[in-house]
């Protein structure tokens, strides 16, 4: 059922979106297109209350497959493929980890008036 519903979805997908695009725009309407006068193909009322039926009824008919594709699929029975999978007995459990490891803070030089040994000695030639 589900895959009729997709194909119907997808016939009347493509169906609403060549109507839409036969429709006119403002100033323009389909029997221009086709190289008539404007009113002529269609008659008086040109192509609007055909057109707008049209519409109508592939909108309704594709907002039905689509909140009934979105029942299905949110219905479906959630299976799972963890239920062929063999449990090993023998397996010891999982390790914990260790205690969390410290890292000693830097210590701070210590500030001194005092030159550092060696800084004002020459080197012996």
């Amino acid at each position: 059922m589900t895959t009729l519903l997709i194909v119907v979805h997808t016939i009347v997908c493509l169906f609403l979106i060549c109507i839409v695009l036969l429709q006119h725009g403002k100033g323009a309407d389909i029997g221009a297109t086709f190289g008539g006068s404007s009113q002529s193909l269609f008659g008086t009322e040109g192509p609007l209350p055909l057109l707008n039926k049209i519409t109508t009824f592939a909108a309704i008919v594709f907002m039905g497959t689509s909140i009934t594709l979105a029942y299905l699929s949110a219905h479906k029975s959630s299976g799972t493929i963890m239920k062929d999978l063999k449990v090993q007995e023998g397996q010891a459990p999982a390790q914990q980890p260790a205690a969390p490891i410290t890292v000693p803070m830097p210590v701070a030089p210590q500030t001194t008036n005092e030159a550092p040994k060696g800084a004002g000695e020459q080197p012996a030639k």
